[in-house]
């Protein structure tokens, strides 16, 4: 059964920082109907096996899937890296939107810029993210910087607060003789520390978010599938988690300023 246009797009994380796509999303088409969905009982995904990882994601597709949804965006660069390919083979004929670290635009924003992705240690060590480096590894030095803290972080609410700093201070320590040019946030759950990450950094250093450009192409992808709500449609998100505890937290950071 083909899904209505006015079918929900649905929006996966394994936690709280997939609301950064849910934004983007909001913004680019307030006219379409979101489920949102945060694994958070089971975040972060960013540390367990990958097998482990794609089964959660699959189980919380299928889900969205009997909610009847047109189309998947996942909003985690772990779960894509682990389970995208594995989704679009089970269903061929459904729009699934995957995320990836913004590493283009860092590399080829000129000058030979030194690079820093910050991520999960899933997606630093997956083929996918090694595929994108191999493409752009002459265009820039790159430097790997594992974050895991940070996704258990913003899950905690911790955004502004001394503690979030202490870790951003202790994480960036080994680099603080590097002249950083970029840093790509490669997780979305890091755009909510964007502010005490420019203040330690600077505003020289640019940050780059992948949701950005994953929110456009989901676009796209609906628009040449005719799958799009109409124009003078009042789009609704309805807010799903797996702690229902962190239900507040979500809708607290769809309303934070990015």
């Amino acid at each position: 059964m083909i899904p209505s246009a006015t079918a929900p797009i649905g929006v996966f994380d394994s936690g709280a920082g997939g609301i950064s796509v849910l934004k983007r999303l909001w913004k680019l088409m307030p006219n379409e109907n979101y489920i949102y969905f945060g694994d958070s009982a089971n975040a972060p995904y960013g540390v367990r096996p990958v097998e482990e990882i794609r089964a959660l994601t699959v189980r919380a597709a299928q889900d969205l899937f009997q909610r009847g949804c047109k189309a998947l965006v996942l909003a985690c660069n772990t779960a894509t890296s682990a389970a995208a390919q594995t989704l679009r083979e089970m269903y061929p004929d459904v729009p699934i939107i995957g995320l990836e670290p913004a590493l283009k635009p860092a590399a080829l924003s000129g000058g030979h810029p030194t690079v820093v992705v910050m991520a999960t240690p899933v997606t630093l060590r997956e083929e996918k993210f090694t595929r994108l480096t191999e493409r752009f590894q002459d265009d820039c030095n790159l430097i790997k910087l594992p974050a895991p803290e940070l996704v258990t972080l913003v899950e905690q609410n911790k955004m502004g607060t001394p503690e979030l700093t202490a870790y951003l201070q202790a994480l960036f320590a080994p680099l603080q003789k590097t002249k950083i040019d970029c840093l790509v946030l490669g997780c979305t759950h890091f755009p909510f520390a964007k502010r005490e990450i420019k203040a330690l950094l600077g505003e020289q250093v640019k940050l780059f978010d992948g949701a950005v450009g994953e929110a456009k192409y989901t676009k796209v992808v609906l628009e040449e599938r005719g799958m799009r709500a109409p124009q003078n449609a009042k789009g609704e998100i309805l807010f799903l988690s797996s702690d229902e505890t962190k239900l507040p937290l979500l809708r607290q950071l769809f309303d934070f300023e990015l």
